[in-house]
């Protein structure tokens, strides 16, 4: 009997680029080596502290950002800034472990200074290489687009922004009523006449744009494209929903297109909930004296419970139990639940206090370390306002595919405390959804520091 092959891999992911797995490396490098290089010549012997020091910061900043094709100011600004987000976590840190005595001050000091300015001058360098390559013989592609509607206009600018490739024109049967009025003067002629437009000119990239619905054009035109010396790409038109993380996957030799998944699979999973714990464990450490003064204050402030429990959608949408310093009065027959606005009656002198500091916050550090809650993520939402908003607003529940978080991408970006009209629920679920397509441990740090400026220098913070 013939094996059954059915099982085989269809598809492969693609190899990392020479640039990404340079940017990979350079970053981390750049920093342990520049540190290295300081001791050295300030004569400090490197020792076990030192080494930790070096591991830490490799694996906090590996991979490196690919920043070569970025505009020098903005990969200047995404340097220093990413780069005092590092060094405020490791201060933190030493200070947490009273281990900022085993470094001397001037290393540090000059470490800090030096790694930014060696940073810049390599991805600097690293553009100039990009531009001298691409000038080489041989260095351009030529492409062609197969479909000159909305999609394949789409892909000639997409291909055009990535540089290294010469789209030619558009190959469409459709007449030109159908076709994106910036590409109709650029069709190179009919579906039938690509294979010999491929032949004579030489092209080395065709990109196929059809709808789905012309399956039986597609497969008839890959049979005669495929006797040619092009590599062929497939592009669907996905743009009309919104797609989180979206991966090609291989499920038993069976290609699935993955349109909606959360970022924390795999070893992402396992880095987001070590940082939740190590985080959280760190700063419920710092803030136990304050947390041990806001019970008190709450205690004085009104009878009744120093925790308020709150029922919120967590993962995946089931329902938890998230935990504040209580605010408001508590009623005959228990606390009360409705959800309270900035001039509440309820709220106490001491509740607007911890409102508008953020410090009723401060117990869901426990529901961090229980795994019901992330430190950053989507901030919970009542339970009543899931069910009416789901309705309204278009991938409204995505956002439960994470950890509800203390503090989120939408927070730091101005959209905190009420959200009382359906535009400010909306911008805040795209601020939420945004984060989801593009997580990354720095931009947890990221959000995280910026959230500490927020609630020490915002006096609107309710």
């Amino acid at each position: 009997m013939f094996e059954d092959r059915s099982y085989k891999r269809t598809f492969y992911s693609a190899p990392q680029s020479v640039e990404s797995l340079v940017a990979a490396l350079l970053e981390p490098g750049l920093i342990v080596l520049s540190y290295l290089g300081v001791s050295d010549y300030f004569d400090e012997p490197v020792m076990r502290p030192a080494l930790t020091l070096c591991l830490l910061v490799f694996a906090l900043t590996f991979p490196g950002r690919n920043r070569f094709g970025d505009h020098p100011a903005s990969a200047l600004i995404d340097v220093v800034s990413s780069w005092l987000v590092l060094l405020g976590i490791l201060l933190l840190c030493g200070y947490a472990t009273n281990s900022l005595h085993y470094f001397e001050d001037q290393v540090l000091l000059w470490w800090g200074v030096l790694t930014p300015v060696l940073q810049i001058a390599a991805i600097e360098s690293g553009r100039r290489i990009q531009r001298w390559r691409a000038r080489a013989p041989g260095a351009r592609r030529t492409a062609v687009v197969v479909g000159a509607a909305g999609l394949g206009h789409k892909v000639a600018r997409s291909l055009r922004e990535v540089g290294g490739v010469e789209c030619l024109g558009f190959f469409d049967d459709r007449s030109p009523d159908r076709l994106h009025a910036e590409a109709s003067d650029k069709v190179l002629g009919s579906l039938d006449s690509l294979p010999d437009y491929i032949r004579q000119h030489g092209v080395r990239e065709v990109y196929i744009t059809l709808p789905l619905g012309s399956q039986p054009r597609i497969v008839e035109l890959l049979e005669r494209i495929q006797g040619t010396t092009a590599s062929l790409f497939f592009v669907p038109d996905v743009f009309g929903i919104s797609i989180i993380q979206g991966r090609l996957l291989d499920l038993a030799g069976m290609p699935v297109v993955g349109i909606c998944e959360t970022p924390f699979t795999g070893t992402n999973q396992l880095m987001k909930r070590i940082s939740d714990i190590v985080l959280a464990s760190i700063i419920l450490v710092l803030i136990s004296p304050l947390l041990v003064l806001v019970a008190i204050g709450v205690k004085l402030s009104s009878p009744g419970p120093i925790i308020f429990k709150q029922r919120r959608n967590g993962l995946d949408g089931e329902e938890i139990e998230v935990y504040k310093f209580r605010s408001m009065r508590t009623m005959d027959n228990g606390p009360v639940v409705k959800q309270a606005t900035k001039d509440d009656p309820r709220i106490t002198r001491f509740g607007a206090f911890i409102r508008r500091t953020s410090l009723d916050e401060l117990p869901q550090f426990i529901n961090v370390l229980q795994g019901r809650m992330s430190i950053v993520g989507p901030r919970p939402h009542a339970v009543a306002h899931n069910e009416e908003y789901r309705q309204l607003i278009k991938a409204y529940m995505v956002r439960h595919k994470v950890r509800p978080g203390i503090t989120g991408w939408a927070q730091v970006n101005g959209l905190r405390g009420e959200t009382d009209t359906l535009d400010k629920m909306r911008a805040r679920v795209e601020y939420d959804l945004e984060y989801l397509r593009n997580w990354s441990i720095a931009l947890d740090l990221q959000i995280i520091m910026r959230t500490v400026r927020l609630v020490i220098f915002d006096r609107h913070a309710f």
